[in-house]
């Protein structure tokens, strides 16, 4: 079975609020298998326009599990947090066999 990711690319306006969000969001991810692959670090653009500038990868033992996982009642019980601290954009891609 492939692995799931979600990849979010997030630019953070609230780093206050923000901060309620991320102390939250590993133990949530980890309860459906998650972990977190990429959490921002260095970052340069090769090609295209440019992504981030924070950019989040967190793997799952399948594409179901990382929807589940967005999907759930308390992951959705924090989204809102994210969204109010920044803008950006978040997917979930199935791994390759």
């Amino acid at each position: 079975m492939a692995l799931g990711y979600l990849i979010a690319q997030i630019d953070v306006h609230d780093p206050e609020t923000y901060a309620k969000y991320t102390a939250q969001t590993p133990g949530i991810a980890a309860s459906y298998g998650g972990k977190f692959i990429v959490r921002a670090g260095q970052l340069e653009t090769l090609e295209g326009a440019a992504a981030g500038p924070r950019v989040v990868v967190i793997e799952f033992p399948s594409y179901a599990r990382a929807l589940e996982f967005y999907n759930s009642d308390e992951y959705q019980a924090i989204v809102g947090i994210r969204q109010k601290a920044s803008t950006g954009s978040a997917f979930v891609v199935e791994g390759a066999d």
